[in-house]
């Protein structure tokens, strides 16, 4: 049970390949009951062994009973280990060749059909190398020993050199054969691991595209609801806080504006999640604007102030990105400085690295470690091959600076816009 498991969960089940049928009946049925091949196999090489054996005793001299029960044994014990051949081919080309050797000792002849098919079992199931070095073994040892009952007047010259031809001969065409299809075998067999590897590593690209897709849901969802909500709190509390009533019905119209237009971002950013909406936004989303944002944060009662030099004629990807860490520093302001007398956020297009500045005043306790927020805007000033630092700057103050690549608006819009300096409300 537990080797099933493992391999639906490393190896994709072969359907789903795709792999076509294999051509021919008879193929089909041999692939599909290998036991009843190899045994009818074993059964022809035994009967085939006997009458070349019984045929090449009657032609040299008479076999005794000892020589006959020999024979016999070993031709059957070669024939029946063909059953295993698959498995154990170099056993069974060692035992072909024995029997080679052993009917050239007794009947002065040799070549039987259990060696052509030992080898080229070697060569199918193994490898090429072993199938050559299995056929010279062969060849070889069984041309020693006719050659040196040859030197002691055992055979004759003729007998020698027919009991080499008979099994070279059939045994290079097993050799061949088995080459043949086994480099075939081998090469379908290479071709369909490497479709199982790519079946493996689509899966895991998939995986990490769905990963990295719900990390930026994550972060995209904690932008807009993190601001959102920390604006709604605070101008809640203003509302709770303040006994003018006309001062506590602004707070709360601006609460409930913040929050119609957090839930209209979300339900933006939501749509292309939705299977077959057909009206889901393909574009992205509209950046998050600084002014708003430190309008956001004047109207819960922050003194935020925001400071702009040179033209903002970023790309869309690099005015998201600084909309984004804007609402995310004032963010962290509102949230974890309560107390905070200035929030001054500072933006400097002109400069080369683009620089985003967020320092607010009011930090008191220990230092908490960067969250989801921060991770997020890392991962955003790193995509645009930029940095990004959070960090204390003294006197209870706390500064978020990033900086991102952009040309000078010198260089994008020309040498006019040199000294066009745009400042929304100057920093004390």
């Amino acid at each position: 049970m537990s080797r099933t498991r493992s391999r639906s969960s490393d190896v994709p089940r072969d359907e789903e390949l795709r792999l076509p049928r294999p051509p021919g009946v008879i193929r089909r049925f041999w692939a599909r009951h290998p036991r009843l091949a190899d045994t009818l196999i074993a059964l022809i090489c035994l009967l085939s062994s006997i009458g070349a054996s019984a045929t090449g005793a009657a032609d040299a001299r008479p076999l005794s009973v000892g020589g006959g029960v020999a024979i016999g044994l070993a031709v059957t014990g070669s024939s029946v280990l063909l059953m295993w051949r698959r498995r154990w081919p170099e056993t069974v080309v060692a035992a072909a060749i024995a029997v080679e050797m052993l009917l050239l000792a007794i009947t002065s002849s040799a070549g039987t059909l259990v060696f052509p098919l030992a080898v080229y079992t070697l060569a199918a199931y193994r490898s090429t190398r072993a199938c050559w070095i299995g056929l010279g073994l062969g060849v070889g040892l069984v041309g020693a020993l006719a050659f040196t009952m040859l030197a002691y007047g055992s055979i004759s010259l003729q007998d020698a050199l027919n009991s080499l031809l008979a099994l070279a001969i059939p045994g290079l065409i097993g050799a061949l054969i088995g080459v043949n299809i086994g480099n075939r075998r081998r090469y379908l067999e290479a071709v369909i691991d490497r479709s199982r590897q790519l079946l493996v590593e689509r899966d895991q690209h998939a995986r990490l595209a769905a990963a990295a897709e719900r990390e930026r849901i994550a972060r995209e969802m904690h932008d807009i609801v993190s601001h959102s909500l920390t604006v709604v709190v605070a101008l809640s509390e203003g509302a709770a806080a303040t006994p003018d009533r006309d001062r506590a019905k602004d707070a709360s119209t601006a609460a409930a504006t913040t929050a119609r237009n957090a839930l209209s971002e979300m339900r933006a950013m939501l749509g292309v999640l939705r299977d077959g909406g057909a009206d889901a936004p393909l574009a992205p989303l509209e950046p998050a604007s600084p002014a708003d944002t430190v309008e956001a944060a004047q109207r819960a009662g922050f003194a935020a102030t925001l400071a702009v030099r040179g033209e903002p004629d970023a790309a869309p990807a690099l005015r998201f990105a600084i909309g984004r860490i804007v609402q995310e520093g004032v963010t962290n302001a509102m949230r974890h400085a309560p107390g905070a007398r200035a929030i001054d956020v500072r933006i400097d297009y002109d400069a080369a690295p683009l620089i985003i500045e967020i320092v607010n005043d009011g930090v008191t306790g220990p230092v908490a470690e960067g969250g989801f927020g921060l991770r997020g805007l890392a991962e955003r000033a790193a995509l645009l091959g930029g940095t990004l630092v959070s960090a204390p700057a003294g006197e209870g103050r706390w500064m978020l600076r990033a900086e991102l690549p952009h040309p000078p608006a010198s260089e994008a819009v020309g040498p006019a816009s040199q000294n066009d300096d745009r400042t929304a409300e100057e920093a004390p």
